[in-house]
């Protein structure tokens, strides 16, 4: 499944805030609205979403990739992370949101799935956090939030608009 979406998964972990690199991370359910993220049991971030059952999801803009991969070269665990980004609680005061962030979503753990080398966690989306300038008619426009994508182990910009979705079919002519 290539390419994804990169995000910072965020949590605290002993009290202080912590954020891992994924890519492995979804939409689960639309009623209620739900996030799926897949994490290895190994990651310190893990722990942190096992001892407050909440997590954020962080979608950062091309301009912080160099923040965004280095929390996924080091561990929270070895190295402090919580300065790398500044941050800010919402609702959940366990589940860590960027500043620096375009979008950022706080999650409730509703089930966690143990799947082998990871566990799925999907949280319930309590609050989702859209910096005004990133809405266009009051919803979030992909152009100006400028998210990054993953695949073959690259980052990528989002391109252009292909067409709108549930419309351009309806020129098909089979």
């Amino acid at each position: 499944m290539t390419p994804m979406p990169v995000v910072l998964v965020g949590a605290n972990v002993g009290g202080r805030p912590n954020f891992m690199t994924a890519a492995w991370t979804s939409v689960a359910c639309m009623d209620p609205p739900m996030i799926a993220v897949a994490i290895n049991k190994a990651r310190h971030t893990e722990k942190g979403i096992k001892e407050n059952r909440a997590f954020s999801v962080n979608v950062p803009s091309t301009r912080s990739a160099v923040g965004l991969d280095h929390c996924g070269l080091v561990s929270g665990g070895r190295s402090d992370k919580s300065a790398v980004f500044e941050t800010y609680y919402g609702k959940l005061k366990s589940a860590p949101l960027i500043c620096e962030f375009p979008v950022n979503i706080e999650c409730e753990l509703r089930h966690t799935l143990e799947l082998g080398s990871h566990n799925l966690h999907v949280g319930e989306v309590v609050d989702v956090h859209v910096d005004e300038e990133c809405l266009t008619d009051g919803s979030p426009d992909t152009g100006k939030i400028d998210p990054i994508v993953y695949s073959g182990g690259e980052y990528f910009q989002v391109g252009g608009l292909v067409g709108k979705a549930f419309s351009i079919g309806k020129g098909y002519r089979g």
